[in-house]
């Protein structure tokens, strides 16, 4: 093995099921029992591991669910709390270091090279005190893992999953690297782990044991990396900061009293779909997809995902289909109790491509425009300026001051600490 390590320490955190965990944080009833996620989709979003244990996975439809199991627990999924959660856990993991990048919304990186004199305690004692104050302050578990490299701290958090913590040194890791097939190696897909089992590499050590010559002459740049990270030279930095990308961008709202009031709840829709664009644009990215859904006070979901004819970032681009969509899904008479909408196929809006029937003024247009009602809502608060759509929601006080007021949801108020300076 071609091994010698920079001196590196790098900490991986991986949330467990952190969806579902978070759901069994807030709601201790359902600790212990198959939880899944995705009400909003009617697919498998997250599963708890006592659902995985029945063979319940990510993207199966929740009709085959109830199939597997009875008496598994099925809830939309929370994006905002979700995040509430994985901002908790970025800012324990910097109490350590400053070096932390928020690699998703369940997964971090932190560099904690040096810090064993500052923090009075070896590396490994810095990695498994982060995962104690996690997983006591949140209620949720973390698998961790330690090395000198970013692939091999992923493979070592994957290595004892739930909530373990593996450390890969110079003594451990051609034992476990053996033990680890090559498809499970960060950043080798179900292609490149094909074209190295015709070369009989099944395993991250095989992987790691080919020599420098037959690695410049078989693979690509990429691979070469993940080659070198396999051998303790840490060629992927720690990028510190927050994430700026996203597999998608949820937004819902659950208002009260509940209603039937077929324009109160668009307006409602609609205020999700401007926050959704909000943050999208925020990270510089626009949507390729849609989902929108309304979710009645019987807790029943009905859903439509639909596809843009382009990638957008403006919410008044996606309104007329968003009142198509809206107009399948509302039923008369029914008792609505929150709406909500994801946005999905997520791109740089630096990438946009027009169709060939569009003049570039439409977006240069558009561009401008929201550069405007950014900035005022950024000087004045969020929806200084709105769509009209959202003008009923906006203006009626008493649906209004009874969710300020008498109502506010119970998850408002999750019991995590609060990790501001004292005064």
């Amino acid at each position: 093995m071609f091994f010698h390590h920079s001196g590196k320490a790098i900490v991986h955190i991986d949330g467990d099921a952190f969806f579902a965990s978070c759901e069994q944080a807030i709601n201790p009833q359902y600790r212990g029992k198959p939880v899944v996620t995705g009400a909003e989709r009617n697919i498998v979003s997250a599963a708890s591991y006592e659902a995985k244990k029945l063979g319940i996975k990510r993207g199966i439809p929740l009709w085959k669910v109830k199939d597997i199991c009875k008496d598994v627990i099925i809830l939309p999924s929370h994006y905002e709390t979700y995040g509430l959660f994985s901002q908790r856990m970025y800012d324990i993991i910097r109490r350590y270091t400053t070096q932390v990048e928020e690699y998703s919304i369940d997964e971090a990186f932190a560099d904690i090279t040096g810090l064993r004199r500052p923090l009075h305690k070896t590396y490994f004692e810095i990695a498994k005190a982060m995962k104690e104050d996690i997983e006591r302050e949140l209620g949720i578990t973390v698998s961790v893992g330690l090395s000198y490299t970013k692939v091999l701290a992923k493979i070592a958090s994957k290595y004892r999953k739930p909530s373990g913590l593996v450390h890969i040194h110079s003594g451990n890791i051609e034992s476990i690297l053996k033990n680890t097939e090559v498809i499970k190696i960060w950043g080798i897909g179900h292609q490149t782990s094909a074209m190295l089992y015709k070369h009989n590499i099944k395993t991250a050590d095989d992987l790691s044991k080919k020599d420098e010559f037959w690695v410049d002459n078989c693979l690509s740049k990429p691979y070469k990396e993940v080659w070198w990270e396999l051998n303790g030279k840490s060629v992927y930095p720690v990028v510190n900061g927050e994430k700026d990308n996203y597999k998608s961008i949820g937004k819902t709202k659950t208002f009260a009293p509940p209603s039937t009031d077929v324009n109160y709840i668009f307006s409602q829709l609609s205020k999700n779909v401007e926050n959704a664009f909000i943050k999208a644009r925020r990270y510089n990215l626009a949507a390729n997809k849609i989902m929108l859904y309304l979710k009645t006070n019987n807790f029943r979901y009905s859903g439509l995902e639909v596809k843009l004819s382009r990638a957008s970032s403006f919410p008044n681009e996606v309104m007329p289909l968003v009142k198509e969509v809206f107009a399948k899904l509302f039923l008369p008479q029914e008792l609505y109790r929150a709406t909500g909408v994801v946005l999905f196929g997520l791109q740089s809006r630096a990438s946009l491509q027009l169709n060939l029937f569009e003049s570039p003024l439409t977006i240069e247009k558009l561009e401008r425009v929201y550069e405007a009602v950014d900035a005022l809502d950024e000087k004045y608060g969020k929806h200084t300026i709105f769509l009209g759509s959202s003008l009923l929601l906006l203006q009626n006080q008493q649906h209004k001051q009874k969710h300020l007021i008498n109502v506010r949801q119970s998850r408002q108020f999750i019991h995590l600490p609060f990790l501001g300076n004292a005064n």
